[in-house]
């Protein structure tokens, strides 16, 4: 855009922008525009004089980059933080995480765990997330008050749950929750098949069917352990991400989340086939799932993004962490200190991210014309000094209290450490609601 004498809404004036497109790019003495819900201009400061704005921000001691995005989670499982720790996958959830929800989930626990999600993920600087939780409506409409970017994965299960009763009325209650999102902005809408255990192959093909005919894509918990492959090696004659590509499934919008056991067969056919995979590192650790051999399937092309998975199995919704934890765990894996480098990280974190979701025309990258998604981090504090590589501090020093602004297609969320639409003394009341009604039928 000409820079002269132009009004825009919001010009950012911070001591470094990190756009991430290009890879590893980090801009001194640079400024930031935003005109409505977008970037208008990415310029030298000195250039940025000649532009009028509503408001002007010096920032000098922040990096400026892209919004966080966080590619799986339960959100409304922030209810769930702490309930049950410290337990196998199955375990936890067959003996502990499912009867809770079976007992207590509903549109109000959805809409006060999501509101809790959100908080969290906004304070941490994630501006765009992916849940996959019953009652998707209330997701999706807490989210939208909130001002918050995110894809719903509305679940489909063989069995019943509060919210359906079986896989065709997940469906149907799914892809109304799309209709009825069509128009909006900040929402987008795919199937959300949990996993190839608890879905059959009829279910799983209806799924495939009507994605390829809605043009929409579809996240499902894949390969999360070698127990999980093992048993569908024993029980069906071959592995599980076999099986989805036989039916279809497996294509460029599959988003596939977990991927800890995984050949050099599996990674090919991920490569031949354009899916993402979604990485969640700190779940799979704690859960003892096992590591997704990240290096590897970047070497081959793959598309690797960042989740935290839900704070029931994290136990924490940050994904700077996310972002440290995978750089480290990639390098320990390999036993190359090497692997998976500060800027590459970053990027699973944003642009690998935003692609994933389909998302990578509008975000993921701080790029003139995108929608305006992105956070100021102080670098100031002790934590961050000395300050040698800018990018490198946010992978490996920062731990999301740095975060101070935050902006969603050019609206503020949270200014000076403080959220624009939320109420936390409010929504502290109804989390201790929740907890002291949890712990209470969890003692009978």
């Amino acid at each position: 855009m000409s820079t002269a004498l132009q009004a825009v809404d919001t010009l950012i004036h911070p001591g470094w922008i990190v756009p991430v497109v290009p890879r590893g790019t980090v801009l001194e003495n640079y400024s930031i525009a935003l005109s409505g819900d977008r970037i208008s201009a990415l310029l030298p400061r000195k250039e940025a004089d000649n532009i009028q704005a509503n408001r002007v921000l010096e920032l000098p001691q922040h990096a400026l980059m892209p919004g966080l995005i966080n590619c799986h989670g339960h959100a409304a499982m922030s209810l769930l933080r702490g309930f049950a720790d410290d337990q196998p996958l199955m375990a936890w959830l067959e003996q502990h995480i499912w009867p809770a929800e079976a007992a207590h989930v509903s549109a109000q626990f959805v809409r006060d765990g999501t509101e809790l999600a959100i908080a969290e993920m906004i304070r941490s600087g994630t501006t765009t997330f992916s849940d996959m939780y019953f009652f998707p409506d209330a997701s999706a409409e807490t989210a939208q008050r909130l001002g918050m970017r995110c894809q719903i994965s509305f679940p489909v299960l063989d069995f019943p749950t509060a919210w359906a009763q079986n896989a065709d009325e997940y469906i149907s209650k799914g892809l109304a929750v799309r209709h009825d999102l069509r128009h909006s902005d900040l929402i987008s809408v795919c199937f959300g098949p949990h996993a190839p255990y608890t879905v059959s192959e009829e279910n799983l093909s209806k799924v495939v069917m009507l994605a390829a005919e809605l043009d929409v894509g579809a996240q499902i918990h894949l390969h999360e352990s070698k127990g999980e492959v093992l048993r569908a090696v024993e029980q069906n004659g071959e592995r599980p991400i076999d099986t989805l590509h036989r039916l279809g499934m497996i294509g460029p919008r599959t988003q596939c989340v977990h991927m800890t056991d995984l050949g050099d067969q599996d990674i090919s056919l991920l490569a031949q086939t354009g899916a993402s995979v979604v990485h969640c590192p700190q779940s799979n650790m704690k859960l003892a799932s096992g590591s997704c051999p990240v290096q590897k399937l970047i070497e081959k092309g793959v598309n690797v993004a960042l989740g935290t998975d839900g704070a029931a199995s994290n136990n924490d919704l940050n994904m700077f962490g996310e972002m440290q934890t995978a750089a480290l765990l990639a390098k320990l894996h390999t036993g190359d200190a090497t692997a998976l480098s500060a800027a590459d990280a970053l990027a699973m974190a944003t642009i690998n991210g935003a692609r994933a979701l389909g998302l990578e025309q509008r975000t993921g990258s701080l790029e003139v014309g995108k929608q305006a998604d992105l956070i100021a981090v102080d670098l100031s504090g002790p934590e961050t000094q000395p300050l040698y590589h800018p990018l490198s501090q946010l992978v490996y020093a920062c731990n999301g209290s740095q975060v101070s602004h935050s902006w969603i297609a050019g609206q503020v969320v949270m200014e000076q450490r403080q959220l624009t639409h939320i109420d936390l003394n409010a929504l502290s009341a109804r989390i201790d609601s929740w907890q002291a009604t949890i712990h209470k039928s969890e003692e009978r």
